[in-house]
């Protein structure tokens, strides 16, 4: 007979399972429908998937009952299945596994991060429901996950608690973050839940290993209770409408060595992971030993970013100002250099002013600006950038996504900037709002990148999105984004030439890290008749490195980086990666006259550097440079 739950944790780290609603959407099951009702119409297929976790060496086994309540059943007509959904649940998990598996009843957050006006006693009838039922099917302990704010939190412990004495997990949805959307350090948020009963406390989903390693070291004084995570495999990717992860089981087994040091008794994953990622975690894991907490902690350097790398979108320019040249203009005629700096997270817009001024005195061409990058919100782009385009006389280069506006919002919105005078923007496609800061929202893409820039060229021949003929025409210059990190680099310029063909005025690249790779991409693009910008970003550290390469879309670093930058923090690490972005441009200027700058973190003083580096190199006179630079 296996030993209680808690008593188990005392002894080893348990592996936890992977995920379940982004595995069958693999599996081809697509988003849209409800995952928990496959309980009852397909039992087989989900206890194939418990059974593929376990045989990977997972021990902790989720039901799926994630959002097998009242409240988010009911979006399906599905409000009358709650027991027989739970029940199953519970059932299908038990028979798929070992004896020596845990299975946990998954409860998930009613709110879901939504701030909506839901009655707090319809919450508590319906977590009582759905707890009742599973602890009546038996489960070995009960999964809290990814829930944003604490007051949620304790409704569903203490219905728990009040039901029974079974073992209780709690888990935060986090992007880096320390506190919960009601304000609560995570430090407190902590220490209430176990006086209140909590047995194990963690994090999971929202984000990849990087950003929950970061909650985790904003926790020192907490070694009392054992601690549980479940990361993202990374950020998703959204390209031919299909959401992929990248993060490799290779850095979820290093990193969850990682978490055993801060005090994790339990490793699993969450969004994106697969059975292959729960095996490299039980491979790397077995036999650890446990070392006191904060030993092999990684510290962040002060001034980095807590999601661990800059939110990278591509940027382009558009048509000139009255009497002014486009960048199109300077590009065909010069090293022409584009920054992007995002945009604040809060309302204090005083060091991104400071950044911008000091990147227009280094030479910048133009400061380009994400449409809240990763879906985390952001300030308006279009009132930053009419800030600095009135108070410092810069180009301001906007981001529009497909994902934020419908096609009403859309024209509404290039209407505005053309009022403004900013006429150089960068049409993306935008990442899916539910892996952003406001899971809740929803994505609208009326558009493909394709289509909105030739809607936005449409506009230049005097046109509106529905051929309403307007009273004037708008001088739109259009950029594109390329990935050329890819594995099929020919495939990736097709689609690109696509972009073209639809109106692309001109391409800026994701930020590359191999001299041999912009070689390749010189090759690959040299035949299309438009400039390409290509994306250099200077890495502030080691661990900034990882991150990128094993956790955002559409950056690769080369083994050859990620060693000179292994271990680095703080002024070394920044030291080196001006060092190597350096050695990028030296390559780059060769064969591209567009640079596209991204500043990380707000680290706006490494890109200004890199502006006059690139001025400096060319000989170029005609702004003022630093004296030591002449």
């Amino acid at each position: 007979m296996k030993p209680d739950l808690r008593q188990a944790l005392k002894e080893r780290i348990l592996v936890g399972d992977g995920a379940m609603g982004t595995y069958l959407y693999q599996l081809g099951f697509p988003v849209g429908i409800s995952y928990e009702e496959l309980n009852l119409s397909r039992p087989e297929v989900i206890a194939e998937v418990h059974r593929r976790y376990y045989e990977a060496g997972a021990r902790i086994i989720e039901t799926n009952t994630f959002s097998a309540n009242r409240e988010k059943l009911s979006k399906y007509g599905l409000e009358g299945e709650v027991e027989a959904i739970n029940r199953a649940g519970v059932s299908i998990a038990r028979g798929a596994v070992g004896t020596d598996a845990y299975v946990v009843g998954s409860v998930g957050s009613i709110r879901g991060g939504l701030r909506k006006n839901m009655r707090t006693e319809q919450i508590k009838q319906d977590f009582k429901h759905q707890i009742e039922l599973l602890l009546d099917a038996g489960v070995d302990g009960i999964l809290l996950e990814t829930f944003y704010d604490l007051e949620e939190m304790r409704i569903a412990l203490k219905i728990v608690r009040d039901l029974s004495d079974v073992a209780v997990i709690c888990q935060f949805a986090t992007e880096g973050v320390s506190r919960t959307q009601d304000g609560y350090t995570m430090t407190e948020a902590f220490d209430l839940l176990m006086k209140e009963g909590a047995d194990v406390i963690g994090f999971n989903c929202r984000s990849g290993p990087n950003g929950i390693l970061r909650s985790m070291e904003s926790l020192p004084e907490l070694r009392q209770a054992p601690l549980s995570v479940f990361p993202n495999a990374g950020m998703p990717d959204y390209v031919d409408g299909k959401i992929t992860y990248m993060a490799t089981p290779e850095y979820f087994a290093e990193c969850s060595l990682k978490f055993a040091d801060l005090g994790s008794r339990i490793v699993g994953g969450c969004c994106g992971t697969t059975p292959e990622h729960i095996a490299a975690i039980a491979k790397a894991v077995q036999g650890y030993q446990p070392v006191e907490r904060g030993d092999s902690a990684v510290k962040l350097a002060p001034e980095e970013d807590a999601d661990g790398g800059p939110a990278v979108e591509i940027a382009e320019p558009g048509e000139p100002d009255a009497g002014e040249p486009s960048i199109l203009d300077l590009v065909r005629q010069r090293h022409t250099v584009i920054i992007e700096l995002d945009p604040p997270r809060d309302l204090d817009i005083g060091k991104f002013m400071a950044g911008a001024e000091a990147l227009k005195a280094a030479g910048a061409d133009a400061i380009t600006m994400a449409d809240n990058s990763l879906a985390l919100t952001r300030m308006s782009n279009l009132a930053i950038g009419t800030l600095i385009k009135e108070k410092l006389g810069i180009r301001p280069l906007v981001h529009i996504a497909c994902r934020d506006r419908n096609l009403i919002g859309t024209q509404s919105h290039l209407m505005g900037l053309d009022a403004l005078g900013i006429n150089h923007v960068l049409a993306v496609t935008g990442d899916p709002a539910r892996f952003g800061d406001l899971p809740g929202s929803s994505s609208v893409y009326d558009m493909t990148s394709f289509e909105i820039i030739r809607m936005i060229k449409q506009l230049n021949e005097g046109l509106a999105f529905s051929g309403k003929p307007l009273k004037q025409k708008a001088n739109f210059v259009v950029g594109a984004a390329f990935n050329p990190n890819v594995k099929h680099l020919d495939k990736a310029v097709q689609r690109l030439q696509r972009k073209i063909d639809s109106g692309a005025d001109f391409i800026m690249t994701q930020p590359v890290y191999d001299p041999l790779q912009i070689e390749q991409v010189y090759e690959a693009t040299k035949h299309m008749n438009v400039p390409i910008f290509i994306g250099i970003m200077p890495l502030a550290s080691g661990r900034n490195a990882e991150y990128l390469h094993n956790e955002v879309p559409g950056i690769q670093l080369s083994d050859e980086v990620r060693r000179r930058m292994a271990h680095l923090e703080g002024e070394a690490g920044r030291k080196v990666g001006l060092e190597i972005a350096e050695e990028l441009l030296d390559s780059a200027m060769k064969v591209f006259n567009g640079i596209y700058l991204i500043t990380p973190f707000l680290l706006y003083e490494m890109t200004a550097e890199l502006t006059k580096y690139v001025w400096k190199k060319t000989n170029r006179r005609d702004f003022h440079l630093s004296p030591l630079l002449k």
